[in-house]
Parts: structure tokens; sequence; C-alpha cells
């Protein structure tokens, strides 16, 4: 997936040069996980640990429970406090016995259920980014919820202490920042349960699930086996110089480049040589990142010289600046625009023959200028002009950019910095959005999944706790026939997780965005996830998710379609006819088909398939289905075949 990674000087020069110190006073310390406002995990003996003088007795309290340990001969130390019921607010103090006068303490402890949240940018994703943003914030005084961010790093060894970090109380100056499915889900069980809720949130956008998982696992499986050799030459100094490539970079998205602004925005400029392109479209950068410039001569009306006007740039991705005859109209920063409809000065435009010109910062390997093709546009509200078409088109007007080799997406890193530092802190259970990223090895997320989640439960050592996960929405454009999709693999696979004990997965195949591989309605997520938690976490009557395939029966030239999580009916979301569905006979080429439910089956056939054997539901990166139950959760993608897919090698 493709993470923002917006590194300023100034942060890059606290990430290389500062070291965070943990709480500490003399040798005694905690793990900066610890902190005022926190909460601590309900009903389960509560670990407390850090590092001491050698061999010194630690003592502490949390309210009016004790406990104690020694520090072992390299100073290390855990203590376990009794199970305690929710409430608060507590003080928690612990000291080297005999030093109080050099104790570590802590207020405004709350008990109550911790979640911890990860996975990529989609969990990541913050509330003053998410749909309603202004009217959340100003909503959020919810003092029962507390969460830590953790600050994003990689390393090489599991460390023993998160970089940064620290509680904060949920209000509206802190919610900000928050995982917004993070804190829809909090919200929802704390009212729900009525307990204090906490959130550790450890996310990184556009990071793969080996980054998150331990050497110690991943070196199990030839798979990775190539990944992990390329991990095992990496020293601190490759951390350092791809810090310094990344600022450089992102200097050079962001800033033209050898005055091409101001050369290649000319009416005048000769761009005869220039290769073409049709709008709206997408090309693949050839040799990886780059700036590529677009030119294009539209013709206007005299009705529109000396006008304001207005310019819609459809749905262009990432980082790009427009320009009409030589003068910026518009500069976009990392998709901050929600709209792309901006003013066009009076004077800019004269009648006949203008030039527009578009600087597109094509990251990650792809970019273009996104339609439909009726939002690519200039107007004086009343009069359009399409800007659809024909493009010219320059690769290389501007240096290369400064390669950078995003080491948090390696095998790991992000675990050994971000997940092995908090363990054993007691949890609950956890939440993950997480899988764009590994669509390309779709069969194998099948087995990757489940490891990450044998690893994190292996070494939490509380059993099979809760995991919940998101399974990937609808994106990217739309097909109109049956076709394979890496992106249905990959939620093959999360569905096939399923069948790991105590998981449960919040289907969101309905509220995707085809332009934007961030849903915003990140609400409608948290609650799902939710639901999941109510159900099988707190025993809540609920029904906490979608019909869920469960096996089928041909009978001549239909298929019936049985599923589970259906006891309420079936029903379509738009109260329209059954979609999503095809059918395939034996040479395996599928067909859309008619669906029609029956109680709480599907029957499914077509003409054109005379003698079925397979069927396949919302099996597209971004399929048209609207299959639901009664309490309008959505039908889980699916299909009967056991073909090989596009990602099976």
């Amino acid at each position: 997936m493709k993470s923002c990674l917006k590194l300023s000087w100034m942060a890059l020069a606290l990430c290389c040069c500062l070291i965070f110190p943990s709480y500490s006073y003399g040798q005694l310390s905690l793990p900066k996980v610890f902190g005022d406002n926190m909460v601590l995990q309900r009903d389960i003996a509560i670990p407390v640990w850090g590092k001491a003088a050698p061999g010194a007795t630690v003592v502490a309290q949390l309210g009016a429970a004790h406990a104690s340990a020694q520090a072992d001969g390299e100073g290390k130390w855990i203590l376990r406090f009794p199970k305690l019921k929710a409430g608060g607010p507590y003080e928690l103090t612990v000291s080297e016995k005999g030093k109080t006068a050099t104790s570590v303490k802590f207020s405004g402890i709350l008990i109550g259920d911790v979640w911890l949240a990860s996975g990529q940018s989609n969990m990541e994703w913050q509330v003053q980014q998410a749909k309603d943003a202004q009217k959340e914030i100003a909503n959020a005084n919810h003092p029962q919820i507390r969460f830590i961010i953790v600050k994003q790093d990689k390393q090489l060894s599991p460390q023993s202490d998160i970089s940064s970090g620290s509680w904060k109380v949920c209000d509206a100056s802190s919610v900000k920042e928050l995982s917004a499915v993070a804190y829809y889900f909090s919200r929802k069980i704390q009212q729900d349960q009525q307990v204090p809720i906490g959130i550790i949130q450890s996310t990184w956008g556009g990071t793969p699930a080996e980054a998150w998982t331990s050497k110690e696992k991943l070196a199990k499986w030839p798979v990775m086996k190539d990944k992990m050799a390329a991990v095992d030459t990496l020293t601190p100094n490759d951390f350092v110089q791809d810090s310094l490539n990344n600022i450089r970079f992102w200097e050079m998205v962001n800033q033209p480049q050898a005055n091409a602004d101001k050369i290649l925005t000319q009416p005048a400029y000769a761009d005869a040589d220039w290769d073409k392109l049709n709008a709206p479209g997408q090309f693949k950068h050839e040799s990886g990142d780059g700036i590529i410039w677009l030119r294009k001569k539209i013709t206007l009306p005299a009705s529109f010289a000396g006008k304001p006007l207005k310019v819609n740039a459809g749905h262009p991705e990432m980082t790009y600046s427009l320009y009409i005859n030589g003068k910026e109209i518009c500069k976009n920063v990392w998709n901050a625009a929600p709209v792309h409809t901006f003013d066009i000065p009076a004077g800019v435009v004269q009648a006949g023959e203008n030039n527009i010109s578009i600087r597109l910062a094509v990251l990650w390997g792809s970019g273009g200028l996104n339609g439909p093709a009726e939002d690519l546009y200039i107007t004086d509200g009343t009069t359009k002009v399409s800007l659809a078409g024909t493009w010219l088109f320059k690769r290389g007007a501007e240096p290369a950019m400064a390669v950078i080799r995003n080491f948090q997406y390696s095998p790991t890193l992000l675990f050994n910095a971000m997940i092995h530092p908090l363990i054993p802190y007691a949890i609950k259970g956890a939440i993950w959005y997480q899988g764009e990223s590994n669509t390309y090895m779709a069969y194998d997320y099948r087995t990757l999944f489940p490891m990450l989640i044998a690893d994190w439960r292996e070494r939490w050592q509380q059993g099979n706790f809760p995991f919940l996960f998101v399974q990937l929405a609808n994106f990217q454009k739309r097909k109109e026939e049956p076709s394979e999709s890496d992106w249905a693999e990959l939620r093959e696979a999360q569905t096939f997780t399923l069948s790991q004990p105590n998981t449960g997965m919040a289907c969101t195949i309905d509220i995707g965005d085809g332009n934007n591989i961030h849903p915003a309605n990140k609400q409608e997520v948290g609650r799902r996830l939710a639901l999941l938690a109510d159900k099988q976490v707190y025993k809540q009557n609920v029904v906490a998710a979608g019909p869920l395939y469960k096996g089928f029966k041909k009978t001549g030239n239909t298929i019936t379609i049985d599923f589970d999580n259906a006891t309420t009916g079936l029903i379509t979301q738009d109260g329209k006819a059954v979609t999503g569905f095809a059918i395939a006979g034996k040479d395996g080429h599928f067909h859309w088909a008619q669906a029609t439910i029956k109680g709480r089956q599907v029957v499914v056939q077509s003409a054109e398939v005379p003698d079925p054997v397979a069927v396949r539901y919302a099996w597209a990166d971004n399929p048209a289905c609207n299959l639901a139950n009664a309490e309008g959760l959505p039908a889980v993608p699916f299909r009967t075949d056991q073909w090989k897919g596009i990602t099976q090698h």
C-alpha cells in the first residue's frame, strides 16, 4: 500500500539523534509503555517489568494491591499484581526496597480492557483524516478511553522498549491523531461494556504482515528465505542512509527541480516529441518512482476570457501541481484536497488556445489522471470544457528521484521495534487491518497471516487471545466481466484464517471506495469490529457478521448455496435483485449469473452455463455485490472452486 512518508528535517533529526529514555530514576526504570493515564488489563494477573540494580528487590503498589520481585544478574525484573476488577483511578508506585526516594510513580490509572490495534495505513488512518472528522473530533469527550501511539521505528534485533509514546486521555484535542478504526471500535465497546478501554496503537502504512512477525517464526518458512537473507545483511548505517535519502526524496516530490515549473509550463514550450496518454488513465513508471510532466492544449470559448473559472482535476493520485498558461493554479500534497476543484483567477485564460500543465509525482510504480472523464473539466459555472482525451507526457524532465529502500517493509523489523517491546503488557485482544501490501502474494498469505497470529499469541503467553481483523474493502476500477483478482484471493486467505481459534473478521466489501485505497467510512469499520467483540469476547446476543459460505448443491442447471450467519434470512442491501454472482462450467469460464434468494439459500444459474460446476460471489477487486443478512451485514466474498489462482506459484 502507498505509505505517507512525510518526514521533515526536524523529525528526522529527532529520529536519528535523540535517545528517548525509559521512565527511570537511578538504576530503576520501566518501559515507556507504562505511564500516567494508562489502562491496565482487568481480570488477569497484571505484569509490570523493568530494570534495577542487579539483585535488588523491587516493590510496587497499585491501589491497595502489592507485589514484589527480585532483579536478576542483568538487572531485569518482572512482577505481577493480582487480578483486579474494572475501576480506578489508581496510582502505581515502583521502587527498589530501601530506596523509596527514587521511586517511579504513575497516576490516573484505570483498570479495564486493553486492545492492541495494529496493521498498515487503513488502521493508521487518523480520526482527522476520516469521515465527518470535525463533528467527530468535537464530540470526542471520552475520559474512560485512553490510548498510546507507538512511535514508528524499525530495528535489526528485538528491543526492550519502544522509541517513544505516551498515554493520552481521549478528548477533542488528543483524538485527532488516533487511529479512526481503533477509536470507533473503542467507543462502541466502552459504551456497550461500561468499562475503561485502552488502545495501544502500533501501525505503519504500507507495511506487509511479515514486517510484524518475528525472525524465529519466519525463519521456519521457505517462502521468506530470500527476504530474510537480505535482512541479515543490513546494518544501522543502512537505516541512516535511507533516512537521508528519504528527506531528499520528499524534497524532490514536493518541489520542482531544475526550474521545470518555469520552463515546462510555458505555452510556447516545444513538446512535439513527448509521449501520449489518454486521460482518464494511468501509466506505470518504467524505472520506479519519479516525476511525470503532462501538457495539453485546450481551446476555450471567448465567454471564458477575463472571468474567474474553476478547474476540476478529476481524481489525480498523490502529489501534483496544476498550471494554466504558466501560472500555478493549485498544489496538492499527498491527497490533501478532499475534492480536486480549484479556482482559476480572472485573467489567467484567454479566448482560444490555452495550455494546461500538470506536474505529477508517480510513486510506488503507478499514477495518472483517474476518472471518470466527466470529472475532468474547466467551467465558468455554466459551460464545461472537457479535459479528457489525449495528453502529452514526459518522463525524466527532472532529475531521477533519490532511491529509498523503505526498510520498514522488510521482515521482522517492525516486530522488533514496535511489537516485541510491548510484550508482556496484558491485553484483552488485538484488532488488525492489513493485507493491501500482501495482495501480490495472496496465496502465501494463507500461511503468513495465521503465522503472525500464532507468533503473537505464543509470545504474550495469554493463550488464544481474541484476534479480530478487517477483510480488505472493495477498491480499484470495477471490471465489466468476471475476472481473476489478487485482491479477491487475499480476501479468501483472510477468510480461511477464521479457522484459527478465537478469530473474527469484519467484512467491508460494501463500504470501500474504488478511487481511494483509504475509504473514509471508518465508523462502520470500527462498529463491525466491535460487533465481533460484543459477540465473541463479551458474549452478547448480537448478530456480528454477514452470511458466510457453507456449502453448495448442484441440481440440474442450478447451484444452490448454503450460508452460515443467515438465521435471520437473506436480503439485498439496496432492495434490488441479487448481484455479484458468477457461474462456470468445466471450462472454467465464468459468466454473470441470475441469483435468487430462497430463505437462507441462494439459487444461482445462467442460460450460458447449462452444466455448472462452480460459483463465485464478489470475486473481484471492486465487485458490484449486494447480498446481506437481515441486519444489513454483507455476505463474505467466496468461491466454490479450488482452481489455481493468479498468486499461486
